[in-house]
């Protein structure tokens, strides 16, 4: 694919990435909780939405995201579902004893719950299904542009998706004292709440 359409995919997805939703809070909020380690889960789970959404876009599947929507009603609400959840263990953690530390056990779900979130995200619907065929000409795919095409998908949001973790992580690391740990958790809960309720009602 030419540079220019490269250029431009490029540019309008990282202006996607980088304005705040329900991806970016839900990462800083986990990152803030349990550090950076703990929030890449979370980055894969989004990636791994949004290449799913890529692959509806580029193949013609469209219609079908469409026609399945009630599927994704109920993966969005099930996924804010997962998210208040973390959002409680967030608020009511006590800082020191746990120090909010991710468990091996909880990066699959925390993986799902990115998953989910994405699924379900309003913003991720619009772009892949509304905004990329007009800067991407997809009737002239092919197996060169695809791969260039999910490079930049995967590279831009790892970028984005750990430097919003790791600012979020190092933050945290300016705080030591248990008092300022549980202000920065139940920060952590509110924001990861916020992340469940723009989920829910963002059209």
């Amino acid at each position: 694919m030419d540079i220019f359409t490269l250029t431009a995919f490029t540019i309008a997805y990282l202006i996607a990435l980088v304005v705040p939703g329900p991806g970016v809070a839900a990462i800083v909020a986990r990152a803030l909780g349990g550090g950076f380690k703990s929030a890449m889960p979370m980055v894969f789970g989004i990636l791994a939405g949004d290449l799913v959404y890529f692959l509806f876009a580029v193949f013609g599947l469209a219609a079908i995201a469409t026609y399945f929507s009630p599927v994704f009603v109920i993966v969005r609400w099930a996924g804010a579902a997962y998210l208040l959840y973390i959002a409680w263990k967030f608020w009511s953690a006590k800082p020191g004893s746990e120090q909010m530390k991710p468990k091996s056990e909880d990066a699959l779900k925390t993986f799902l719950a990115g998953f989910s979130l994405t699924m379900g995200n309003p913003k991720t619907i619009v772009f892949y299904l509304a905004i990329l065929p007009t800067v991407v000409p997809l009737g002239e795919m092919n197996p060169l542009a695809f791969a260039e095409l999910t490079a930049i998908v995967v590279i831009c949001l790892l970028i984005v998706g750990c430097a919003y973790a790791w600012l979020a992580s190092a933050a945290r690391e300016m705080f030591r004292s248990e008092k300022a740990l549980g202000r920065l958790n139940k920060t952590a809960g509110a924001m990861m709440a916020g992340a469940a309720g723009l989920v829910v009602f963002q059209h």
